[in-house]
């Protein structure tokens, strides 16, 4: 990064007369002084009022954190002091505008401001969501300025799979993305240096310093780099289970209230879903088999929990954004662009207004499943693991799954580290199904030696058998959390439950009947 946010230790400090708050002396950027407030002195302590509950907690404390020398201990200190007393949704917004007010703001046309939606993950095994749900919903009349990024977990992130299209270009600047967003509708683009890059700084510190898991702190740093997107509607999916951020579904749904309350006080229209994260989604792991994953189900086919969260993300949107006269009927547009090949259309235009080919793109998108296989990077050699018992499958875990992988190279443990593209995991069973010993259940693509020991164990440790008769595999939806105030269709809701195997279909009568406040 440049100016403020490339802390050297060496560049002396200025006080900004313009805006107030402290930076570098000769940044033009002043991406992080920004956060400042005039002749407010830089100091090696926590701020008094952080250490007593911070009450009077703004984002001007953040200069004095953010501006030490060195900057690691004192942005350490307020972390941690933010990831044990935690912030009040007031102070949560002021910290949110004030890492989106350190870089530069999106500007659209107004015609546009109805129709521009996105969606966000928390982050899970499996999860290529985005890859089918952008191209859906410019399909269905939608602008998404899809702003994501690079994993540091176990198997990389949305643009690492992007990336194992040959060709594939991450479009960061503003005026890129907005050609995008006229000719296609959607865009999955790299977060610049000029997009909020103080959330940058604050990112990479909160990953050394195991505050990763902070409410506050996930909160703003997903709510600014979508406040400066300028949207009409914004579904976060928010995982819960062994395999994602937060293991227990309370701690998932007090993260989605915080998310959809802070953001209705930012002006944003936010809704938060909370989706099971025990089991990987869909049936593939891994950048290259994803990508082949996610063109299955833009051909209408694949597998029905990634389609049926594909549709139900896709019709909340829709309804939230005034596009759908309810929730149900979203989903039902999301799933015809599906089946009538114009979401795959749309994804093939994406990839080549990004830099694919465009033979390539038309190849990928009209090709066979083998012919896909053949156009993108795969793993060098194949190993298969077979059910030790009769049983049924009861769940797959997919913590020690997206471990193993990882080891084998999908993903990193830090910023930069090269990723093997082709490295991945098929499962070729389904939850529920019922298996005889030696049935073949799970195949790892990988480009070294062979399986070690411990790497066989604990993936068959990983699958996770049962007496009981072959039952359907439950929904991976299990809450839709809405903004307060009148809904497009006129219901009210904070918050509505969905049953168990329900998914979202059938939340339209239960939205027209509730009240503020209900659940």
């Amino acid at each position: 990064m440049d100016g403020c946010a490339r802390v050297d230790g060496r560049t002396p400090w200025r006080t900004d007369t313009r805006g107030g708050g402290w930076v570098r002396a000769g940044c033009k950027d002043q991406c992080l002084g920004r956060l400042g407030a005039p002749n407010q002195t830089p100091t090696r302590t926590v701020p008094k009022t952080l250490a007593s509950g911070h009450s009077a907690m703004s984002a001007q404390v953040w200069t004095p954190v953010l501006l030490d020398n060195p900057l690691m201990c004192p942005l350490g200190a307020m972390l941690m002091a933010i990831r044990l007393r935690g912030m009040d949704p007031e102070e949560t917004a002021l910290l949110t505008q004030a890492l989106a007010r350190s870089g530069q703001k999106l500007e659209w046309p107004e015609a546009w401001h109805p129709h521009l939606v996105d969606k966000h993950s928390t982050g899970g095994v499996g999860d290529k969501v985005s890859l089918v749900l952008a191209p859906a919903l410019a399909a269905c009349g939608c602008k998404v300025p899809m702003i994501s990024g690079r994993g540091l977990g176990h198997t990389g992130g949305t643009l690492d799979k992007l990336e194992s299209i040959p060709g594939f270009n991450v479009v960061q600047s503003p005026e890129q993305m907005k050609l995008l967003l006229e000719q296609v509708g959607c865009c999955i683009v790299g977060q610049s240096e000029k997009l909020v890059p103080a959330d940058g700084v604050l990112y990479a510190a909160r990953d050394v310093t195991a505050t990763v898991d902070s409410l506050p702190l996930v909160t703003a740093s997903i709510l600014s780099k979508k406040v400066v997107e300028g949207l009409s509607a914004l579904i976060v999916d928010v995982k819960f289970g062994e395999a994602a951020l937060f293991p227990d579904q309370e701690q998932a749904r007090e993260l989605a209230r915080t998310l959809v309350g802070v953001g209705a006080s930012l002006g944003l229209r936010v809704a938060a879903a909370l989706t099971a994260m025990d089991s990987p989604l869909g049936r593939s792991v891994g950048h290259s088999l994803e990508v082949e994953e996610a063109l299955l189900c833009l051909d209408g086919a694949g597998p029905p929990d990634l389609r049926e969260l594909v549709t139900g993300l896709g019709g909340a949107l829709l309804w939230l954004s005034g596009q759908a006269e309810a929730q149900a009927r979203g989903a039902a547009r999301v799933a015809a662009a599906l089946d009538d090949g114009s979401a795959r259309g749309r994804f093939q235009q994406m990839l080549a207004a990004q830099g694919v080919e465009p033979a390539l793109a038309r190849a990928l998108c009209s090709g066979s499943p083998a012919r896909r296989r053949q156009l993108l990077p795969g793993a060098r050699d194949q190993e298969e693991l077979r059910a030790p018992a009769d049983g049924t499958v009861e769940r797959i875990r997919a913590l020690p799954l997206a471990l193993v992988l990882h080891e084998l190279g999908a993903g990193r443990s830090r910023a930069g580290e090269p990723l093997r593209l082709g490295v991945g995991a098929e499962l070729l069973v389904a939850v529920g199904q019922r298996l005889r010993r030696g049935t073949p259940w799970l195949r790892v693509h990988r480009d070294g030696a062979a399986l070690s020991g411990s790497q066989r164990r604990a993936l068959q440790g990983a699958l996770v058998l049962s007496d009981r008769a072959p039952f359907a595999a439950p929904s991976p939806l299990a809450e839709l959390i809405l903004p307060p105030g009148p809904a497009p269709e006129a219901a009210q809701e904070h918050h509505v439950h969905v049953a168990a195997g329900s998914g979202f279909q059938d939340l339209a009568p239960a939205l027209a009947a509730q009240t503020p406040g209900s659940s």
